[in-house]
């Protein structure tokens, strides 16, 4: 009875209040009725609505003893949170940290370009922030990531996975150790034993960034990438998985097949196999045993095509002193690649000046056909040997073996030996001449038509000149035997044994004689220093023999 009369005293109480409350509320009402009524303009203030709502559940419960922070859901539970839509088999749910732990087919969809598939999830609400574990697929457009441990991060689009990950882009898998993936970006960051692969290569490298919406890789620190025969070594660099395109910096190295090519920068399109490297560029072959330097080089691993410029050298150690050759450019074509009778040509051209111990040479152009193991040197050729010079309008030198067999100089044929007391030269001029080698050194020599000798026989006793002996000949032939002369025959011949003292001053040079020591390459640093012949000893151009123009027709063709 007390409690009735305590509420039935409070009613009424209220009851007064509301009486007053309407009298105050009617008066007010009077007298702004009497004032005009001005309009104020709305101020509207767009809060962002951080709560989770729950959706959907079956089963809905507490348990305060368990968990009595928490609602219990169960059964086709569905929740969203600021565009996002989140599925599970069961939650719980606490509303007063905004938050829930999901658990089974836990399902996130964000738009339509994004979803979050696992087992298990923990969701912030007040941060965005979903950490999914177990079994975790993230999907984004064409990418598709994989993982046990991934921590997304809504606010700032991005996922961050810490035991192992996978992501699959576009025909590439990507996997590493951890990393993280921008969704707004599309960037990817791979670290520790980062493995990328699709059908026809395969990087391995302990840093990478790749972006999924050019198919774009950037590797950071020592990688290898491996494509067929083809492998690179490179510690900076970016790779298109789409286009198959690679630049790589920073001392990056190329192999195939015996054959690698090195430079600060490299870029390299793997569908038409070419590859462009730019400063301090080395390229070796290490099956045929030379090498290219240069400031750029470029090669084609299809076609074997090779070329090299700015500062380009060629270097040959097949033997046991290395030749160095330099070039304005050098040139190396391959015919019938891949098969067993593949060949090679290789050009130098303008300006070419090579250096070995044992031999050096100069010429405007040079070919050499492995095919016939033939190097014809072009314009002004000239080719020393110790105290030995030859030269002519064209030398062609045959190799067998990696060494000298025979040699051959066509037009304007000249030989020139300086003898020890560097004042006197035995001679000889021809229209051509033909030298013929064993293991490297000479054992017969012949000059060929309109033959000019001028030589200085030595006593046997001390080696003093006798005279000078000036001969005409069509044709010479001379034997050597270490390095020594060991047999003269000549065809025909008519000459003059000149006493040293009755010597007449027009037989000491035959016609066209020169020796071209100021052009002779020093050493091979010396092979960049191009010295052309001085204008009094360049050879004079003498027109060859043609056949005569054929006529067609009869007797009385052309007349009008």
């Amino acid at each position: 009875m007390t409690l009735l009369k305590t509420v039935a005293q409070r009613l009424r109480y209220g009851h007064r209040i509301w009486i007053v409350m309407i009298l105050c509320l009617f008066g007010l009402c009077i007298v702004q009725s009497k004032q005009p009524v001005k309009k104020r303009p709305r101020k509207t203030a767009r809060v962002e609505d951080k709560r989770i709502y729950l959706v959907h559940a079956d089963v809905m419960h507490y348990d305060q003893f368990k968990n009595r922070d928490a609602t219990v859901l169960s059964g086709k539970v569905h929740f969203t949170h600021s565009g996002a839509r989140l599925y599970c088999d069961s939650a719980y749910f606490y509303e007063q940290s905004n938050s829930f732990e999901a658990f089974g087919h836990v399902k996130m969809y964000q738009g339509d370009t994004l979803s979050l598939f696992s087992d298990y999830a923990y969701y912030d609400g007040n941060d965005q922030l979903a950490q999914a574990r177990h079994n975790v697929i993230l999907k984004h457009r064409k990418s598709t990531l994989y993982t046990d441990s991934l921590d997304y991060d809504r606010m700032y689009n991005l996922g961050y996975f810490f035991e192992g990950g996978k992501l699959v882009d576009n025909g590439s898998t990507l996997t590493s150790d951890w990393g993280e993936y921008h969704t707004d970006t599309k960037q990817a960051m791979f670290y520790y034993d980062v493995r990328l692969r699709n059908k026809k290569f395969f990087l391995t490298t302990d840093s990478l960034y790749y972006d999924t919406n050019t198919s774009r890789a950037h590797i950071i620190g020592p990688s290898d990438i491996t494509s067929g025969s083809s492998h690179i070594y490179s510690e900076d660099g970016y790779y298109n998985t789409n286009t198959e395109q690679a630049e790589l910096f920073g001392r990056s190295v190329m192999t195939d097949k015996g054959r690698r090519l090195v430079g600060d920068s490299v870029y390299y399109d793997s569908k038409n196999g070419t590859s462009h490297a730019y400063w301090n560029v080395v390229y070796v072959d290490s099956v045929n045993k030379n090498k290219m330097t240069g400031d750029y080089c470029e090669y084609n691993e299809d076609t074997g095509y090779a070329m090299a410029t700015d500062r380009a050298v060629a270097i040959d150690y097949s033997q046991t002193d290395s030749l160095y050759m330099h070039a304005d450019t050098f040139k190396i074509y391959t015919f019938n690649i891949n098969t067993d009778s593949v060949y090679r040509k290789i050009h130098a051209y303008n300006k070419v000046r090579a250096y070995r111990v044992d031999v050096q040479a100069v010429c405007n152009s040079l070919v050499y056909n492995s095919q016939d193991s033939c190097m014809t040197m072009y314009r002004d050729p000239i080719v020393w040997n110790n105290r030995q010079q030859l030269f002519g309008e064209e030398i062609r030198v045959y190799m067998k073996d990696s060494t000298i067999h025979r040699a051959h100089v066509v037009g304007q044929a000249f030989s020139v030996e300086q003898l020890p007391d560097t004042v006197h030269f035995n001679q000889v001029s021809s229209k051509q001449m033909l030298a013929y080698f064993e293991k490297g050194e000479i054992y017969e020599a012949d000059a060929v038509d309109n033959v000019l000798v001028v030589y200085y026989p030595q006593d046997d006793a001390d080696s003093t000149l006798i005279g000078l002996n000036y001969t005409e000949t069509p044709l010479l032939k001379m034997f050597m035997e270490n390095r020594k002369m060991k047999k003269i025959w000549m065809e025909k011949p008519t000459g003059t044994l000149y006493p040293m003292s009755q010597i007449p001053p027009q037989k000491y040079f035959l016609p066209g004689y020169a020796w071209f020591d100021y052009i002779r390459p020093l050493n091979k640093d010396d092979i960049f220093n191009w010295r052309p012949k001085r204008a009094d000893q360049q050879l004079q151009e003498q027109t060859r023999r043609t056949a005569p123009p054929q006529r067609l027709g009869g007797r009385g063709e052309g007349r009008r």
